[in-house]
C-alpha cells in the first residue's frame, strides 16, 4: 500500500517569481488604453465636417421658425375673431330676453302661441296679427342666434387646430435647434482640446489655405458691373464683409447664409423667403453660363448653402460657424444651381 503525502506549499521564492510575472503581464499594452489625441490637422478636419453637417439642420430650423411665426400670426388672428364672435353671440342672446332664450335652449313651444288659447273670439284676429309679428321676429332672432353659434363653434375648432399646429412647429424647431447645438458643442470640445499654440497653428493654416484659394473677408466696396436692384443688394452684402457667421441669424451684426442673401435683397426692395430651399423654389433658374451679379448661387444641393454671385467667377457668402462673411471663388464648393430674384 503506497503512502500518500500532502503536496508541499509553494516556496516564498516561487511566489515572488509568479508575482513578478503577473506584474510584467499587467504592464503590457492593452486595447483599453486611451487612444492617442488627434493631431491639429485632424481636429481641424473634424471641426470643419461638424460645421458643414450643421448647415442642413440650420436651414431646416430657419424654415420651421418661419412657419412658427406664420402660425403664431394666424393663432392671434383666430383668437381676435373668436373674441368678436363671442361678443356678437352674447349681445344677440341678450336681445332675445330670458323667455326666448329659455325657448331656444329647451326647444319648447313659443310662449306667444298661448295667446291663441285665451278663447276670446272678439279680438282673435287682432291677437293673431300681433302673434304673427312676434313669432316672426323671434324666429328670425333665433335663427340668427343659431347661425352665430355655428360660427362660434367653427372659429373655436379652427383656433384649436392652429394652436395644435403651432405647438408641433415649436417642438420641431426645438429638435432642430438641439441637433445644431449638439454638433457645435462637439466641435467646440474638439477645439478646446488644443493648446493655445496648437490653435494658433490651426488658424494660421486656415489663413494660408484661404489666401491660396482666393478667399477674403477683408472690407471692400463692390465695384463690379451690377446695376439697379442687384447693385443695391451687392453693396449691402459687401458692407457686411468680415462680420461673423451665426446660425439662425439675419443681422445686423451676424448672418447665416440665407440670412445674408435675404437681407441684401431686402435692402433693394425685394422680399425673399427665409430658407435656402424656399429661395431656390421661388427664384427663376438661370444656367451657370448666364449668371449675372446678384444672382443667388446654391452649392451642394438646393437645401444646404447659398450666396450671391458678384462677377468674375466669385461669390459672397456667410460660410459657417467660426468664419466671417467672405468673397470666394464659385468653385470653392460644389456648384449646384443659380436663380434670379
Amino acid at each position: 500500500m503506497g503512502t500518500h503525502r500532502r503536496p508541499k506549499p509553494p516556496s516564498r521564492a516561487r511566489i515572488a517569481t509568479l508575482g513578478s510575472i503577473v506584474g510584467a503581464v499587467s504592464l503590457l499594452p492593452t486595447q483599453s488604453q486611451a487612444a492617442p489625441k488627434p493631431t491639429v490637422d485632424e481636429v481641424r478636419k473634424q471641426v470643419e465636417k461638424l460645421y458643414e453637417e450643421a448647415t442642413g439642420p440650420t436651414e431646416e430650423y430657419n424654415g420651421v421658425l418661419a412657419e412658427q411665426k406664420k402660425l403664431q400670426r394666424e393663432v392671434d388672428g383666430a383668437q381676435d375673431r373668436l373674441a368678436r364672435k363671442q361678443q356678437e353671440f352674447n349681445e344677440l342672446r341678450d336681445k332675445l330676453g330670458p323667455l326666448a332664450a329659455e325657448q331656444y335652449r329647451s326647444g319648447s313651444i313659443d310662449p306667444s302661441v298661448q295667446l291663441f288659447l285665451a278663447g276670446d273670439p272678439d279680438d282673435f284676429l287682432e291677437k293673431a296679427e300681433v302673434v304673427s309679428r312676434t313669432s316672426d321676429r323671434q324666429a328670425d332672432a333665433l335663427r340668427a342666434l343659431q347661425s352665430k353659434q355655428r360660427e362660434l363653434a367653427q372659429e373655436r375648432a379652427g383656433a384649436a387646430q392652429r394652436l395644435e399646429a403651432l405647438q408641433e412647429a415649436r417642438t420641431k424647431a426645438k429638435e432642430k435647434k438641439d441637433e445644431v447645438q449638439a454638433k457645435l458643442t462637439k466641435a467646440r470640445k474638439l477645439l478646446n482640446s488644443l493648446t493655445a499654440a496648437q490653435r494658433a497653428r490651426m488658424e494660421a493654416a486656415q489663413e494660408r489655405d484661404d489666401a491660396a484659394a482666393g478667399v477674403s473677408d477683408s472690407a471692400a466696396d463692390y465695384n463690379g458691373p451690377a446695376s439697379g436692384r442687384a447693385k443695391s443688394a451687392l453693396d449691402f452684402a459687401y458692407a457686411q464683409l468680415g462680420k461673423p457667421y451665426e446660425w439662425g441669424s439675419t443681422g445686423p451684426n451676424s448672418y447665416d447664409c440665407s440670412g445674408l442673401v435675404g437681407a441684401s435683397w431686402r435692402t433693394a426692395g425685394v422680399s425673399l423667403p427665409r430658407t435656402v430651399k424656399e429661395m431656390y423654389d421661388a427664384g427663376r433658374k438661370v444656367s451657370r453660363s448666364d449668371m449675372q451679379p446678384g444672382d443667388i448661387i446654391y452649392w451642394y444641393n438646393d437645401t444646404q448653402h447659398n450666396g450671391m454671385y458678384v462677377g468674375d467667377g466669385k461669390a459672397i457668402h456667410a460660410p459657417r460657424t467660426g468664419k466671417n462673411i467672405e468673397i470666394v471663388p464659385v468653385d470653392s464648393m460644389p456648384f449646384f444651381a443659380a436663380s434670379r430674384p
